[in-house]
């Protein structure tokens, strides 16, 4: 099964956004995330919808943070995202009138529900500035990788 990567990917490009004074075209953050600009201008429609970045056409246009990383928290991405899943499995619901499923789907749904509630209060809780390594390796070791095959 295929993991959802948006928000990880979305935050990685959120932090190296906070370490340029310029913006950075569509091609180099796709580059970035492993997609092509296409894919990473819809990822980050929402992202930029939120307010959280700007992006410019044109000549010296490109994709900059509209507010500090300190502003930004975890929790402010995966909403900008509509809540990407946490969970990969879900309920059967083949025998509605069985008490023994009904049991089971309501312990998992209760148990998922605390689950989400925890981890929105600590996305909550992280700023992006909080995840900036010390030693941060610079863009520019990404555009490498991508034409090494990476």
């Amino acid at each position: 099964m295929n993991k959802d990567t948006r928000l990880s990917g979305v935050l990685h490009v959120l932090i190296h956004l906070g370490q340029v004074s310029e913006p950075l075209t569509s091609e180099v953050l796709a580059g970035t995330m492993g997609t092509n600009p296409a894919i990473f201008r819809r990822t980050m429609a929402g992202i930029r919808e939120a307010g959280y970045v700007r992006s410019d056409k044109g000549h010296g246009g490109g994709w900059a943070l509209a507010r500090p990383l300190s502003e930004i928290t975890l929790l402010d991405i995966y909403l900008a995202l509509d809540r990407p899943a946490l969970f990969a499995f879900g309920n059967r619901s083949v025998e509605p009138e069985c008490k023994v499923e009904r049991a089971v789907n309501t312990a998992l749904t209760d148990t998922m529900a605390e689950a989400e509630a925890l981890f929105v209060r600590r996305f909550g809780e992280i700023t992006l500035d909080m995840l900036v390594p010390a030693q941060a390796a610079p863009l520019a070791v990404h555009a490498h990788r991508q034409s090494d095959g990476d």
